[in-house]
């Protein structure tokens, strides 16, 4: 056993050696997971009080280019290049916008905003369809929030009263700017606050209503 009490899995799923050039069909399929310590991906100060974030000049895959929404490797290309523009820029993250200009997601996490009380998501013509994001659209409904997919606009981000990114390795991290533009306070919203606790307390095992999605209760 690897002896790891709190870690990162990340399965891996590849084609193998067999044969050179583009076909797969005489491919073996190989399997490997990875499992190592990771704390806060964007860390614990973004937890806690928010990360700063830029629109990124490099546009989301379009929804042809794959007809596939797995999490392939060779899709991060695009995501590598925006995250080291964003570093490179001085901030935390990149929000990537589609190729009709909508928002999108960030470089490897899903987007929410809030305004007046209800909490926008993108739709997933070009976002992922994370797991985060869908335990964190049933966690609100659960507590009464309204989740409201659309297409959103990068203006609606700027007057947003809340926004936070999420991920497996991202968790619930607020928003709290984006290209120059602090969003709501400038700090962790409450209703980011409220998801962001009541998510911790699931995946920690703390909320007894969704022992049963932890895989070792």
């Amino acid at each position: 056993e690897n002896k790891l009490e709190t870690a990162y899995i990340r399965p891996i799923v590849f084609y193998g050696s067999e044969g050179m050039g583009l076909r797969a069909d005489n491919l073996k399929v190989n399997v490997a997971i990875a499992a190592w310590t990771w704390g806060a991906y964007l860390g614990k100060d973004g937890i806690e009080n928010g990360i700063r974030i830029r629109t990124s000049s490099y546009t989301r895959h379009h929804v042809n280019i794959s007809m596939c929404k797995a999490k392939a490797t060779s899709n991060y290309a695009n995501s590598m290049l925006a995250l080291q523009e964003a570093l490179a820029c001085g901030v935390d993250e990149a929000l990537l916008l589609d190729a009709q200009g909508y928002v999108a997601e960030g470089s490897g996490e899903n987007i929410f905003v809030i305004r007046d009380g209800i909490i926008y998501t993108p739709v997933l013509t070009s976002a992922l369809n994370g797991i985060t994001r869908a335990t964190i659209i049933q966690l609100a409904n659960e507590m009464g929030l309204e989740v409201r997919e659309k297409l959103i606009t990068r203006d609606e981000v700027y007057v947003a009263d809340e926004a936070f990114f999420t991920g497996t390795a991202a968790e619930v991290t607020p928003i709290r700017e984006l290209d120059q533009r602090v969003i709501g306070t400038g700090k962790r919203g409450e209703i980011t606050e409220k998801l962001q606790s009541k998510y911790f307390d699931v995946v920690h095992g703390r909320s007894p209503n969704h022992l049963n999605w932890l895989s070792y209760s």
